[in-house]
């Protein structure tokens, strides 16, 4: 099946196609990012691609990192991809991102298909290396070099910044007296320099600025977990910076889309300035500091420069994006929810076109007699317009509206307004929830031998 859903995409060889190299930091809100109110700390080279670039502000991840992980890689739902909750597969085992599936094909098998060549480089965390070491090769990357998650059982592994444990085509191993971080911008970059010559997707999903805490090559004397913090994210700007120094040298700058994101928002642990209000971090969080991720898009010729757009797009957005980036269509017989936003980057269309963007997926998943599955039937989700929100209950019901342009911050419950704005909108929001399967799907994996490390059901 997944062959035959490669076979049919179809590619469009009149226009020259474009790089793609999609950076996402993990873990990292909006209040510590300078161009979008951050007040706390400078991120300059972040700010530079905004500048000269497209700036969403209405941009959707999903609140917590395997949900956001899955939605982008295949452009679907955590209820379609069954997702819903969090699951970390080296750690936990047992349920897995399993290539097999049709349903689980990503946008870099699509983009191979479109004859582009494929890194990835940070953090996978929904495959176990140890039981299937060519993962990343089936799920579509020619290369790659990725901290593995921590593997239960071996204590290397829980290493991602100093002496970081990784794993490559040649198998897993110890980087003494490395960065983590840098290892993996240096994996990218070899690549770009290897393949400058022919198309490329990249995608660097960072493993900064999640915890633990670290020091960085650039501040070893930081102390204490705020300052550690802060020193991450400057890495983390400074190795945007890097990564397109490096398409500048090599030629390559005005040919490649430059997308900047996060996963979700930052953990609860850290506390920003955005805009003259203290924000605490969102991660896991329905609320906008946990969904509402910076979205920056950069290609000099390509993307419109200093654009701020309030263009509704989520991460399921992404793969459909890439594919008609790379002049393909995706196949009809791969059931997505995403819409490609690149009219809307390249400057064609002033809006996406999108009614309603949608985030679900937070707390630990649960094993069953089956295998993974999420805590309840039907995840908790919100869902929003240019306008409203809604929050929705396990139970299919709408227990908060909010208007965003008034209320940023959440703060009033118009559940009960009589206004015809509100009960509009959710009546709106209504009939969007009665569209929705009653019952999440599950993970799509087949099952495998049991191993010493594996989750125990309760």
């Amino acid at each position: 099946m997944g062959l035959l859903l490669l076979s049919q995409v179809q590619a469009d060889v009149s226009s020259p196609k474009p790089n793609i190299l999609f950076i996402m930091a993990d873990d990292l809100g909006k209040e510590w990012i300078s161009c979008y109110g951050a007040e706390d700390i400078e991120t300059p080279h972040i700010d530079t691609l905004a500048a000269g670039g497209m700036k969403f502000h209405n941009a959707w991840s999903m609140p917590q990192c395997t949900p956001s992980r899955a939605s982008l890689l295949t452009g679907t739902y955590p209820w379609r991809n069954g997702w819903v909750n969090h699951w970390d597969v080296p750690r936990w085992g047992v349920g897995y991102f399993d290539w097999k599936q049709p349903e689980n094909m990503t946008f870099a098998r699509l983009m191979k298909d479109l004859g582009y060549a494929t890194c990835a480089a940070g953090k996978w965390q929904i495959n176990d290396f140890r039981i299937e070491p060519q993962a990343m090769k089936k799920h579509g990357f020619d290369d790659w070099a990725m901290w593995t998650g921590y593997e239960t059982g071996v204590k290397a592994s829980a290493d991602r910044y100093f002496d970081p444990y990784v794993h490559t085509p040649e198998g897993s191993r110890t980087l003494e007296g490395e960065f983590g971080p840098d290892v993996f911008a240096d994996r990218l970059i070899s690549f770009m320099k290897d393949h400058r010559d022919e198309p490329m997707c990249l995608y660097f999903p960072m493993v900064l600025p999640h915890g633990p805490f670290t020091t960085t090559p650039d501040e070893p004397d930081a102390e204490g977990n705020l300052p550690k913090h802060k020193a991450m994210v400057r890495h983390v700007d400074k190795l945007v910076g890097r990564l397109v120094a490096a398409l500048d040298e090599l030629g390559l700058r005005d040919r490649t889309v430059v997308i900047f994101t996060t996963d979700n928002g930052s953990g609860s642990g850290v506390t920003g300035t955005r805009n003259g209000r203290k924000v605490k971090g969102g991660k896991a969080k329905e609320n906008e500091a946990g969904v509402c991720a910076p979205f920056i898009v950069n290609a000099p010729g390509r993307v419109p420069a200093g654009v701020e757009t309030d263009a509704l797009t989520d991460f399921s957005d992404l793969l459909p994006t890439f594919v008609e980036l790379g002049g393909g269509k995706v196949p009809e017989e791969l059931d997505i929810d995403g819409v490609s936003i690149a009219p809307v980057i390249l400057g064609k269309a002033k809006d996406s076109g999108r009614e309603w963007i949608m985030a679900l997926g937070h707390g630990p998943a649960v094993l069953d007699a089956e295998g993974v599955r999420g805590k309840v039937d039907f995840a908790t989700r919100v869902i929003r317009d240019k306008c409203h929100k809604v929050w929705v209950s396990s139970e299919r019901k709408i227990i908060r509206l909010h208007d965003l342009n008034e209320d940023p911050f959440e703060e009033t419950n118009l559940i009960d307004s009589d206004q015809a704005a509100h009960r509009a909108a959710l009546e709106k929001f209504r009939k969007v929830v009665a569209s929705l399967p009653e019952k999440d799907a599950r993970p799509r994996y087949e099952p495998r031998a049991a191993n010493p490390w594996d989750r125990k059901r309760k």
